[in-house]
């Protein structure tokens, strides 16, 4: 793991509601970024300024989460919108999918949180199962999703229309114990959590990724209630 303390350079301003607090962070330097099971760099990705999560060397091809924990996020409920893009490393085995996504009220580096993720090259496959599996939750210690699949098929992920390595749009808005995911600017969600496993907590926001995925962000926004 390799911690950088200072804050990433962010924009607050208060919203309409004088409650809510709008921060922007751009995700183009390394800055206040908090990492665990990678390594991360600032580069120009299909034309923007990006941060893009790497592996460890000598990792890449197993079966590990790569986080970047944005300091100073702290967060319970409110709307979080980041750009990202996601797909499989070359090398990655045909069953990775390019996983990408984001963790909110995540605590000890990523131990604990709650995640929304997407798998790019799900959503155009000939196969319609695979489809269904595009975007997915899971809520890290004891829920990953291999057991909400068991335990409850096609509740905890979901379809939508997906480009494995384009930039996609994700908003999603979290109160109490709900959550939901919205994708390239949709007026509806695609994936609805009405029952968050670890419940109403609070924590910070992380980036994402697998590590046989190569995994991009842009322009994330915070707008907390």
């Amino acid at each position: 793991m390799i911690a950088l303390s200072a804050a990433f350079p962010a924009k607050d301003t208060a919203a309409q509601d004088s409650k809510d607090t709008l921060s922007t962070f751009p995700l183009d330097s390394l800055d206040g970024l908090e990492l665990a099971n990678a390594k991360a760099e600032v580069v120009t990705y299909d034309g923007r300024r990006a941060l893009h999560l790497v592996p460890l060397p000598g990792h890449g091809n197993g079966d590990q989460a790569m986080f970047g924990t944005v300091t100073g996020t702290d967060f319970k409920d409110g709307t979080i919108e980041v750009d990202v893009a996601g797909k499989p490393r070359a090398g990655a085995s045909a069953e990775m999918r390019g996983f990408v996504g984001v963790v909110f009220r995540s605590q000890s580096q990523g131990a604990r949180g709650e995640t929304f993720y997407l798998r790019p090259t799900n959503g155009r496959a000939d196969d319609q199962l695979r489809r269904n599996h595009s975007v997915q939750y899971e809520s890290d210690p004891d829920y990953p999703w291999f057991r909400l699949r068991k335990e409850s098929p096609g509740v905890y992920e979901s379809y939508v229309d997906l480009v494995a390595g384009a930039w996609t749009k994700l908003k999603i808005e979290v109160s109490g114990t709900k959550a939901r995911l919205y994708v390239d600017g949709a007026d509806h969600p695609c994936l609805i959590v009405n029952d968050l496993k670890l419940g109403d907590s609070r924590g910070q926001i992380a980036l994402w990724a697998h590590e046989t995925t190569e995994g991009y962000f842009s322009n994330l926004t915070v707008k907390r209630k």
